[in-house]
């Protein structure tokens, strides 16, 4: 016990001095301020450059918002609920592989909304409409001292932005304010190469719209009409522009719509509350309605990382815990080894005192050896008969018979009758089972009529004389 003891104290130290070792070690990271250079546009991130206000407004007016947390898989899967419009602010933490880029504009293509919020979009994500090519230029770019909460830095000589045009986008809105760092989208009308002329008759439609970066196709859905394409119907609409370019603007993708807006400030947390850049937001990311998911995956915040991991991340806990994983493990592996010679294992008779008596009683009733079984029992009455007599084991038998006789109300004729008739059994005289049992039945009846109780007497005499 007093090993145990030394063992968990010395444990309970160990764990002490591990925790004030990480606690003493311990460097509290401080978080990078936001900046336009290195934004965060996620809806968690509630900064400056970060879009947690849009969300939270849209959640709180009754908007049915979600932060998609899966890969783009999720949107083609059969099963679950599929979001009516996916929102991309920024530039993502996590690119667009050419996989994922196909996914997407599949889902935009099988009818779905796609509003990129960027100022530099991926151009996996601008596929051709039609004839027509988007493309973002930006010739404006942030330094690194620019605080993005500074209104007048941000919006330095930029003017307010008012609809070029009625769309949907600008409804109940007069002017939005964009950041000087805003792009400008530009659409170019390429007319169609004769690969792609000759590709009409005898090829599928997604071979007319080879990226310019590599070989990946990213919209496979054409709408086609009559035979032909809809080159007119298909021509991007821009809803604001400045003398740059456009600012917000839209074109549809088979069945689906692509939604472009130059430049994040309009949504971003800095930026919301600027002139009616909030209704933009409104009417650019809910639509028709539907579900709005705005992604999150690939801002770094997928759902396979582990939600308590992230929580601890940055803290001594995740180390205490490892350690203690590894001092409990040295414990079991110690325990588990050898570390002097080996020890044979204690030996425990289990066998009990009874099924020794029982085998000799079997043995002697199969040889049918009744005088060994008397002898057990007459020479320990006989003992006792001495003692009673206050006699010597080397008295007479009618000496014994006699003076047990006298102290009691025996008869002594047949006591010693009884006496001579078992030591005759004994030293060999002719007797059968039931004889033999009939002199045992003789000698326990003296005994209970004595009161000798001789095994109790054997027992008390034998502690007296040890």
């Amino acid at each position: 016990m007093r090993q145990r003891l030394f063992i968990i104290i010395t444990l309970i130290a160990v764990v002490v001095v591990l925790v004030l070792l990480n606690a003493a070690s311990y460097v509290k990271v401080e978080e990078t301020p936001d900046t336009e250079i290195s934004p965060d546009r996620s809806t968690y991130n509630a900064g400056p450059t970060g879009t947690r206000a849009l969300y939270d407004f849209l959640h709180e007016s009754g908007y049915d918002v979600t932060r998609w947390r899966e890969s783009t898989a999720g949107l083609l899967a059969s099963t679950g609920p599929k979001p009516a419009t996916v929102v991309i602010v920024g530039e993502t933490k996590v690119e667009f592989t050419k996989v994922e880029s196909r996914e997407l504009l599949l889902w935009v293509g099988s009818g779905g909304r796609l509003v990129i919020v960027d100022r530099s979009p991926q151009r996996r994500l601008l596929p051709k409409s039609g004839e027509w090519e988007v493309r973002a230029l930006m010739t404006n770019f942030p330094l690194g001292d620019l605080d993005p909460t500074d209104f007048q830095a941000m919006t330095r000589e930029v003017k307010p932005l008012a609809p070029t045009q009625p769309t949907v986008l600008a409804r109940n809105l007069e002017t939005i304010m964009p950041s000087r760092f805003a792009s400008a989208l530009s659409f170019l009308r390429v007319p169609p190469s004769k690969k792609t002329k000759d590709s009409n008759s005898n090829s599928s439609p997604t071979d007319e719209n080879d990226d310019d970066d590599d070989d990946f196709d990213p919209h496979p859905y054409i709408e086609v009409a009559s035979g032909e394409t809809g080159a007119g119907s298909r021509a991007p609409v821009a809803t604001f522009a400045n003398d740059r370019g456009a600012v917000v603007a839209e074109y549809p993708h088979g069945h689906g719509r692509i939604v472009l807006v130059s430049d994040p400030y309009l949504f971003a947390n800095n930026g919301i509350s600027r002139a009616d850049n909030l209704q933009l937001a409104i009417n650019v990311v809910v639509g028709k309605g539907g579900i709005i998911a705005f992604d999150e995956f690939h801002q770094g915040r997928g759902s396979s990382h582990n939600a308590l991991f992230q929580y601890f991340e940055g803290t001594p806990v995740l180390a205490i815990c490892a350690q203690l994983i590894l001092l409990g493990v040295a414990i079991i592996w110690s325990r588990g080894t050898r570390f002097a010679r080996p020890l044979p294992l204690p030996h425990v008779d289990r066998r009990s005192s009874l099924e020794f008596v029982a085998s000799m009683a079997e043995l002697q009733q199969r040889a049918k050896a009744h005088d060994l079984a008397l002898e057990n029992i007459y020479m320990r009455v006989r003992r006792v008969l001495v003692r009673h007599a206050g006699l010597n084991q080397n008295s007479k038998r009618s000496d014994i018979a006699a003076r047990v006789a006298l102290r009691s109300r025996v008869n002594e004729k047949q006591l010693e009758s009884l006496m001579r008739s078992c030591e005759d059994t004994i030293n060999g005289a002719a007797t059968s089972a039931k004889d033999t049992l009939k002199l045992v039945r003789r000698l326990r009846e003296l005994e209970a009529r004595l009161g000798l109780q001789g095994r109790a007497r054997d027992d008390k005499q034998n502690a007296v004389d040890i």
